[in-house]
């Protein structure tokens, strides 16, 4: 189950780590979305990887909230 679905998975993946990044927090949703991307390994760049590592990195050392 792939969410980001599209014709630009980069600019999608881009565009919504921006918003999660600036905004502090990161919903279980977006959590799931990101997470599924990765894990179904939909095509993904090295660069679309480290975005989305990065937003989970953060949650791991507190930089940004996770929250329902």
């Amino acid at each position: 189950m792939v969410w980001i679905t599209e014709s630009r998975p980069s600019a999608a993946i881009r565009s919504l780590v921006e918003q999660i990044i600036a905004a502090g927090q990161l919903s279980r949703q977006e959590h799931l979305r990101l997470t599924s991307t990765i894990l179904a390994d939909y095509q993904l760049s090295a660069e679309d990887r480290g975005h989305i590592s990065r937003v989970l990195d953060y949650v791991q050392i507190g930089r940004l909230r996770l929250i329902d």
